[in-house]
């Protein structure tokens, strides 16, 4: 099933092209209607498809909620829901790969996944004892009986960043949950599925970044200086005190600094070969986490400036 948002990309147009050649293609294109006052778009489409999926003699048991822009490889579903009944989990979140192509994309697009995973470690996230949760929208398996008793689509009604309001609200409901990587285990192997949006351009990549980092702070003044301040104390103190300690000739700042940095660099190396990235990208870690700090106070400007849009809409 696919929920056309109202977009203007021939989504909809693609996909009935699709299914009218393959008449083993079981697709319905659902004809999305605009939100009502207080619905997000993402949440908005998301409630119309699980809606009708779930308005049919026999409802389906488990709802995979992904975009149009996610490839999932064959048995994709089958792998998930597998994994999801053998450990009981009553929800499973795969985090796509992304694209790392483009010289924008291998410098951002890995460190968009590490910092991630600094806010909400998957570890933590998959330990029912702890209250963080989160979850990868692009693709998110879900149980149908545990959607409805955490509240449904409709307690993430308007939240902008609804994959992880919607872990929370599962979490928060007493269910278990589960994130991870694609390609990665899974209580299994969790399926290889992929991102087809590519960001070539460093303003592609500032366009994503910029478009939500202010409201994961809570549009919080105070946690924007705070996670600053972190950023700058965790990231980009290191090589200033290795660099600025070599020409002082204050070998112990300088070591201290190398040493934070090297440290720095080792932690990022997984994330680096997760993307098959060449490992001597990963001391220029300050110098992309320095983009992100830029890239996060205009996100604050645009919030504060009521400027903020997606894929040519208002966000």
């Amino acid at each position: 099933m696919l929920v056309d948002d109202r977009s203007s990309d021939g989504t909809a147009a693609v996909a009935r092209a699709l299914a009218a050649g393959r008449p083993r293609l079981a697709l319905t294109v659902v004809e999305g209607a605009p939100p009502p006052r207080g619905w997000a778009g993402k949440p908005w489409a998301l409630a119309q498809g699980a809606e009708r999926a779930m308005r049919v003699a026999e409802p389906p048991e488990w709802l995979l909620f992904t975009d149009a822009d996610i490839a999932h490889p064959p048995y994709s579903l089958r792998q998930l829901v597998a994994a999801a009944l053998a450990s009981g989990k009553a929800a499973i979140s795969l985090m796509a790969r992304l694209s790392a192509e483009s010289r924008w994309e291998r410098l951002a697009m890995p460190a968009f996944v590490y910092f991630f995973a600094q806010i909400y470690p998957f570890s933590w996230v998959n330990d029912p004892h702890r209250r963080t949760a989160a979850a990868a929208g692009g693709c998110l398996l879900v149980r149908a009986d545990a959607l409805a008793g955490a509240g449904g689509l409709q307690r993430v009604a308007n939240a902008t960043i609804d994959d992880v309001a919607l872990a929370k609200a599962l979490k928060g409901a007493g269910y278990d949950i589960w994130l991870g990587l694609a390609g990665t285990g899974a209580a299994g192997e969790a399926p290889e599925v992929r991102s087809l949006r590519s960001y070539p351009r460093l303003a592609d990549v500032w366009e994503m970044v910029a478009r939500n980092a202010y409201t994961e702070l809570g549009h919080s003044p105070a946690a924007l200086v705070g996670a600053l301040t972190g950023l700058s104390c965790v990231y980009l103190a290191p090589p200033l005190l290795a660099i600025g300690g070599a020409v002082r000739t204050n070998r112990s700042v300088a070591a201290a600094g190398a040493l934070a940095w090297a440290a720095m660099a080792a932690s990022y190396l997984p994330t680096l070969r997760y993307y098959r990235v060449h490992p001597a990208g990963a001391p220029a870690l300050p110098v992309t986490c320095a983009l992100y700090m830029a890239m996060t106070l205009d996100s604050a400007r645009r919030h504060r400036a009521g400027t903020k849009t997606w894929k040519g809409r208002p966000a």
